[in-house]
């Protein structure tokens, strides 16, 4: 067996393309150069794009400007815009090429109104209900029915009663009042007349004592029927005088019995009054948001129902206090809400007067709760205030055109 080597050379060559690869990859040269500049090059680019969306300077906000486009607005997941951190403890509100941006809700025109038990009402119950959720209502229409309606009209018609008894009295105490004067009247004039006649008489006697005639036992008797006489004129008068009028042009005891009729329907007034505590009555015309009680029961702290003006409709937004001198009244203003399709519309109309705690808050459990906010007032226009008018309450975004930023 020959085992002698063979030379390589003389190994039969397998052409399978491995030969002109080999030589392909020894022919060409390894630049690693141009890799690095291709990485420079991708990594700058990515940079450059987050830069831009982060910080957003002028000329990309002029591109979006020029073509109307935003940051984002291709895709439903947020991306970073331009924001200004309010102040250590707030959440971070945005405001992008002067817009300010916050948190509120939709309300009636003046807010809900929740309408209580008339003052007095006690511990009445609802005993009827004279309107629906939804229906709309004007200003001082019954909305419902106490159960204490029964007692308070039993006691209007008993006062009522007790003016007729008055009114008779007064009539009575007049026509009695004119006869017992007549009376008097004529007791004077009776007396007067057995005045003279006394007195006459008594002219007589005493010129019959002065001349012997009769003697002084007579003329005594003439006197005092004389005197007796002077008396009953003295007690006819003050009779009479009884009956004469007051300051007032009117008789005492018809003055009582006025009085008394007066103090009749005073009582008349003050259960007309008091059955209007029977009555749940519209402050405000409007529309009927809710009713939180049932026929029966006592109305609480919630009140009888929920009415508001929704005619016209406003949004309540609660802008950060280091933000409100960038809101002016008559600012353009967009809301939006995921319940809301498109935006609704609207400008600034009111702001309020004083810093107080915020009260709408984010879905966010790290949001702040206790940040200091001014209620700005937005009255929305006729087509969004339609397509509102159903929505009391509703969390909203708004966003406030407050104009450019101070530079």
């Amino acid at each position: 067996m020959n085992n002698t080597a063979k030379d390589p050379t003389d190994l039969p060559l397998i052409d399978n393309g491995a030969s002109d690869i080999a030589d392909g990859v020894r022919r060409s040269s390894f630049r690693p150069g141009r890799v690095l500049l291709a990485c420079i090059l991708v990594l700058t680019f990515f940079a450059g794009g987050v830069t831009g969306l982060y910080f957003q300077p002028p000329g990309l906000q002029g591109l979006f400007r020029a073509t109307g486009l935003e940051p984002g607005g291709g895709t439903d997941t947020p991306i970073a815009v331009a924001t200004q951190q309010v102040t250590q403890g707030e959440e971070v509100a945005v405001v992008s090429e002067g817009d300010v941006v916050a948190l509120g809700r939709i309300t009636p025109r003046g807010d809900v109104v929740t309408v209580a038990p008339p003052f007095g009402a006690g511990d009445a119950r609802i005993s009827s209900f004279r309107v629906i959720e939804g229906q709309t209502v004007e200003a001082g229409q019954i909305l419902a029915v106490l159960d204490s309606l029964q007692q308070f009209e039993g006691q209007l018609e008993t006062a009522r009663a007790n003016v007729a008894v008055a009114q008779a009295a007064l009539v009575q105490t007049d026509a009695a009042v004119r006869a017992s004067r007549d009376e008097a009247e004529a007791s004077l004039q009776r007396a007067l007349a057995t005045e003279r006649v006394q007195s006459e008489a008594l002219a007589r006697t005493t010129s019959l004592v002065d001349r012997g005639v009769t003697t002084k036992a007579v003329l005594d008797a003439a006197i005092a029927r004389a005197t007796e006489a002077t008396r009953d004129v003295e007690k006819a008068r003050a009779t009479l005088s009884r009956y004469d009028v007051n300051s007032d042009g009117v008789q005492a005891d018809i003055a009582v019995a006025q009085a008394n009729l007066l103090a009749a329907r005073a009582q008349v007034t003050q259960a007309e009054q008091d059955v209007e505590k029977a009555y749940v009555r519209a402050p405000i015309s409007g529309t009927v948001l809710s009713i939180d009680v049932q026929a029966g029961e006592r109305p609480g702290n919630d009140g009888v129902l929920d009415l508001g003006d929704t005619t016209q409709m406003t949004v309540e937004a609660e802008v950060y206090q280091t933000l409100i001198g960038r809101v002016a009244v008559g600012d353009p203003v967009t809301v939006t809400a995921p319940a809301i399709r498109g935006e609704l519309t609207g400008q600034v109309t009111a702001i309020g007067l004083e810093i107080g705690r915020q009260s709408i808050t984010s879905d966010d459990p790290a949001a702040n709760t206790d940040a200091r906010v001014v209620d700005v007032i937005v009255t929305l226009d006729a087509g969004s205030s339609d397509k509102a008018q159903r929505l009391t309450n509703l969390q909203v975004v708004t966003r406030i055109d407050a104009g450019l930023l101070a530079q």
